[in-house]
């Protein structure tokens, strides 16, 4: 026997090293960490032993076999989760003498086992027996890496052999231990071919079974598919017949007629001798689908009355009091007559004045179900008449999707931005519409998907459009028009106190006492942070400061509550400037009025004379204008050199004449600049400012009358929130300031003419002790 020696212990839960063989672990438990790391650098060998119970996490020295294997630590990685990964080679078996444990770790006392040379048992036969032992389980499909397979081939010596063969077997822990105690080779080997014979029979039964199983499988395999195909094809023909019954039912609940049902009907019949999965099948499916879900026959009944729908409008929008009132008066022809034949409702105004909200309550008042089709960039005439089924994803038109959205046959659709349509090589979708719109054709309104025809006779229609000028005339000749008008201040802050507040409030999260606004601080808020017709900047506005508000609150910092003008600079930044300032004053300068899709406004109008260059005068004309503008800009001319030597001290009109108006982004055009123009050439001939203040619109003629244009409430209101003081317009516009709210009128002068001269009277009175005049530059000289 060999002299005892110290070697760390390494506990295995699964694992025999045999002698001679090399093998690769998972250390991972903290006492075998420690002796690794203690028996690494001292290049001694460890004990490897498997412990009797696998459960056991930390085993103690009664918890590990007697006899184990000193190996030689080849290679430590160290592994991310902390275990380390160990290949190890066996030397030799060893008797465990005593175990100690130190620093967290086992050491064991062991003695080394020499174990009795093969050449007792190394005899031809024995090697040869155990050869085709192992050659004739590996063959039946014992799993053993191949290298193992030539090397036992290769080997001389038995006892290498043997322990070599159990280190690779698919044997039990306890059978490695027992062939690792068996110090005798001859039992050893006898043990061994006992484990190699029972496992060839084992091997040998395996196959046997697997061949007859897979005998069976093929044919079970066979006779079930069989089966398989006959309940397909079974349940494919009972599939048809239930289907086409579920169609049929769906098709007789939505109401169709006997025609309709007739087209179905062919349908369906087309849909049984189609193969179930070709695409054509589900092209007919989709369009079962579209009939059975279209609202032929369903409607919704109105419950219209007439204080109540007055109620309505009156709840949800403050100010547009003749819009309401045309809007009743609508409504009563349905509530006396029983329906709307043949009007097509057309609301007309800036953006963010109510249109689409106003549509939206007629619909509560009337009790019928709501829907809203955006027609901008609507260029395809099949959006609006749909697909022809022959189109790879043909889908009906957006009028068949809206009803079968709303489920009712006389809902009210409201067609929005119906001015925002084009037209380019695939047809004019504003033209389109005229089938939908017209009286005469809505009752048989064809879709060329559907290719059925659905009665739209109905169904509510009400377009909205910021401006007619873009809507086809044909489609304009059908349309009941009402225009929205500008909002006033007052109307602005009533909505704001009444609407637009407490949803900003509430889409913060705020209370009322964390975010709040008097009606002073919403005027400053419309006077100096927003420009426009509507409130939707109002309501951006508002929104900035519920956010900030609600972010004070985030933060943990004092709520705003009430906020007041002084608090508007630091919280919404600096208030806009003017939109012209000083440009509206100076001469050649006149301030003209225009409306446009955005509201009304103030455009001055700027003029500057200068020397000739050749023989003949010429007029420049800049600022993006149009055609009918630059038309009244001849006339303006031509009248102003006509009538100018009646003006006293005016020199005589020989000037090339150049005529500004601001903001050239924006397309200019229509006669009711005239007078604006007229003025600006008066003010730059005789050298004189025009009356401050002053805003004016209206045409001319080349007998200088001044005629009525459009838009004046809108053009009225924008002077009024410039902080202009008086305007002066057509005579037959005059009814216009009628209409305008009192508050307005109040703070506005409006003076009516009839002739070019009345209104130079008011903007160029002549001077009495003082006489301008202008150089060639615009600067004044007083005299």
């Amino acid at each position: 026997m060999a002299a005892r020696e110290l070697a760390y212990v390494l506990p295995t839960r699964n694992h025999v090293l045999f002698p001679g063989a090399v093998q690769t672990i998972l250390v991972g438990r903290r006492g075998s960490v420690i002796a690794l790391e203690a028996a690494e650098p001292l290049g001694r060998p460890m004990l490897i032993v498997a412990q009797r119970d696998e459960s056991l996490d930390e085993p103690g020295i009664g918890d590990l076999f007697a006899v184990g294997t000193l190996a030689d630590v080849l290679h430590v990685l160290p592994l991310p989760d902390g275990t380390r990964r160990v290949a190890l080679r066996g030397l030799t078996r060893a008797h465990i003498r005593k175990v100690l444990e130190q620093d967290g770790a086992l050491l064991a006392e062991v003695q080394p086992i020499i174990g009795e040379s093969g050449s007792a048992i190394e005899d031809e036969a024995s090697l040869r027996e155990l050869r085709e032992a192992f050659e004739e389980v590996t063959t039946l499909g014992l799993a053993v890496p191949p290298e193992v397979g030539e090397q036992v081939a290769s080997m001389e010596d038995v006892v290498v052999a043997i322990d070599l063969i159990s280190q690779h077997a698919p044997m039990s822990v306890d059978a490695r231990q027992t062939m690792l105690e068996t110090l005798d080779p001859h039992e050893r080997l006898q043990l061994l071919l006992i484990y190699l014979r029972k496992e060839t029979e084992v091997l040998r039964l395996q196959a046997s079974l697997r061949e007859k199983v897979e005998q069976e499988v093929n044919q079970s395999q066979r006779e079930y598919f069989l089966r398989e195909q006959l309940r397909a094809i079974q349940r494919e023909l009972d599939d048809d017949g239930d289907e086409l019954d579920i169609y049929r039912q769906r098709l007789q609940a939505a109401g169709l007629d006997a025609e309709r049902m007739d087209v179905a009907s062919r349908e369906m019949a087309k849909l049984v001798r189609t193969p179930s999965g070709s695409p054509e099948a589900a092209v007919i499916r989709g369009y079962l689908d579209w009939l059975a879900d279209l609202p032929w026959s369903k409607t919704t009944p109105s419950s219209l009355e007439m204080r109540r729908a007055k109620a309505i409008l009156d709840r949800h929008h403050a100010g547009l009091e003749e819009v309401k009132e045309r809007i009743l008066d609508e409504l009563a022809l349905i509530r006396t007559a029983g329906a709307l034949p043949g009007r097509v409702l057309c609301f007309v105004g800036p953006p963010g004045v109510g249109k689409t909200s106003v549509a939206s309550s007629i619909a509560e008042a009337l009790g019928r179900n709501y829907e809203r089709v955006s027609l901008a960039g609507v260029r395809d005439e099949a959006e609006i008449r749909g697909h022809r089924r022959t189109y790879v994803g043909a889908m009906p038109g957006r009028i068949i999707q809206a009803l079968r959205r709303v489920g009712t046959r006389n809902p009210v659709l409201v067609l929005d931005e119906a001015d925002k349509m084009g037209r380019d090589v695939r047809g004019d979708a504003g033209h389109a519409l005229l089938e939908v719109l017209d009286p005469e054709q809505r009752s048989e309104f064809s879709d060329h998907y559907i290719e059925i025809p659905f009665d739209l006779s109905e169904v509510l229609f009400i377009l909205t459009a910021n401006a007619l000028d873009e809507v086809p005339v044909a489609l304009r000749d059908r349309l009941e028009v009402i225009h929205f008008p500008s909002y006033t201040e007052d109307e602005k802050v009533a909505i704001a106190q009444k609407h637009l507040v407490p949803r900003a409030r509430a889409t913060a999260g705020l209370s009322a006492a964390q975010f709040s606004l008097g009606s002073a601080t919403l005027r400053r808020i419309i006077r100096m942070y927003t420009h426009e017709a509507g409130v939707r900047g109002l309501a951006r506005s508002l929104e900035s400061l519920a956010r900030k508000a609600a972010r004070r609150v985030a933060e943990g910092d004092e709520p705003l509550g009430r906020i007041t003008g002084s608090q508007l600079s630091a919280l919404l930044g600096s208030a806009r400037p003017g939109r012209h300032g000083d440009t509206l004053t100076g001469i050649g300068v006149a301030p003209g009025l225009v409306v446009s899709s955005a509201g009304g406004d103030v455009l001055p109008v700027e003029v500057r004379l200068t020397q000739p260059w050749g023989e003949t005068p010429e007029i420049r004309m800049t600022g993006n204008v149009g055609d009918i503008m630059q038309e009244s800009a001849w006339a303006a001319v031509t009248y102003v050199r006509a009538q100018s030597g009646n003006w006293p001290d005016a020199p005589e009109f020989r000037h090339d004449v150049h005529i500004h108006l601001s903001e050239g982004a924006i397309r200019k055009d229509g006669p009711s600049a005239g007078l604006a123009l007229v003025a600006a050439l008066a003010s730059a001939l005789r050298g004189q400012c025009i009356t401050p203040e002053v805003a004016m619109t209206g045409e001319i003629s080349l007998g200088g009358h001044v005629l009525p244009v459009g838009g004046v409430r809108d053009k009225l209101l924008a002077a009024e929130r410039e902080g202009l003081r008086t305007v002066i317009i057509p005579k037959d516009n005059a009814d216009a300031v009628e209409k305008l709210p009192k508050q307005v009128r109040s703070r506005l002068r409006v003076v009516t003419v009839r002739t070019i001269d009345e209104a130079l009277r008011i903007v160029l009175p002549l001077p009495s002790k003082r006489r301008v005049s202008s150089n060639n530059s615009g600067r004044t000289s007083t005299s």
